[in-house]
């Protein structure tokens, strides 16, 4: 594939997965994902399984599978209500999608949950978090770079990169311009290999998606921001912190969206020690 078509393509293909990821309660047309794409009728299979790496059929299901295994895991909705939810007809054809997907029946893997309550004292005392903040937050405009793969292995600098030279690019400098990571699945529920994460730069003024750097609104809503000091390669344990030990213990549900990294100090500039993170979880 040509890199100008595959820069069109990637701009193209973004469209497509904001759409599966805001519609996922609802029957979704892969002839409308189609037109969305603007992609040729004939070549949208091929394109997009080259893009994804997998039959956009897959993608979907596989999609609705994990977000249900997250519901499972970190609310108290019914079965029924989280096959509704994520786009199945009835409990029973998510029991058996389940089943095939990740060998456990989905009320094996929601009291399996329980088994994940591994954060030790010893690591508890050497976390530097907070405990949260409620706040409900406004929309936000949002350049965004798109990564699938070990979040312990992915080219951050090069997405931070890519996002600020679209910045200079496009003349988007003001102040108040964020840097937020999403990182989309869960390690526990997702191979690592398929995890999926978005660089992202909260802007001020209008831009347009170039390609591979695409341009959404982060919606809204009531989170649980939780802020952190310390190095990053504790953030697998903050993350066992905030859902393990705070949110399983709560009266808030885990809502239907990413959560959100704003990375508040320079790594080039501060010690690792004193790295300070804000972390947002959806709530309900």
């Amino acid at each position: 594939m040509k890199k100008a078509s595959k820069h069109i393509y990637q701009e193209q293909l973004n469209t497509v997965v904001d759409y599966i990821h805001n519609h996922l309660d609802s029957k979704i047309d892969i002839k409308h994902l189609a037109e969305l794409s603007h992609f040729s009728p004939f070549h949208f299979h091929r394109i997009t399984r080259a893009l994804l790496g997998e039959p956009i059929g897959a993608y979907i299901t596989k999609t609705r599978l994990e977000t249900a295994a997250k519901m499972l895991r970190y609310s108290t909705s019914s079965i029924e209500e989280i096959a509704y939810n994520v786009g199945f007809e009835t409990p029973s054809s998510l029991s058996k999608a389940f089943k095939n997907h990740f060998g456990i029946s989905p009320s094996e893997h929601r009291t399996k949950k329980q088994s994940v309550l591994k954060t030790t004292n010893s690591m508890k005392t050497k976390l530097n978090i907070k405990r949260p903040k409620i706040l409900n937050l406004e929309d936000q405009k949002c350049l965004y770079y798109s990564m699938q793969g070990d979040y312990k292995t992915l080219d951050y600098p090069l997405a931070w990169q890519k996002l600020w030279g679209e910045i200079k690019a496009q003349k988007l400098f003001t102040k108040g311009i964020q840097m937020l990571g999403l990182p989309h699945d869960d390690p526990n529920v997702t191979e690592p290999n398929k995890t999926r994460y978005d660089a992202c730069l909260i802007i001020h003024k209008d831009a347009k998606p170039n390609g591979d750097v695409g341009l959404k609104t982060l919606k809204g809503g009531k989170f649980a921001m939780f802020l952190y000091q310390g190095s990053y390669k504790y953030f697998a344990e903050v993350y066992d912190f905030m859902f393990n030990d705070w949110l399983l213990q709560t009266d808030y549900e885990l809502r239907d969206a990413p959560v959100r990294e704003r990375y508040i100090s320079n790594p080039e500039r501060v010690a690792e020690e004193k790295l300070k993170t804000e972390f947002y979880i959806p709530i309900k």
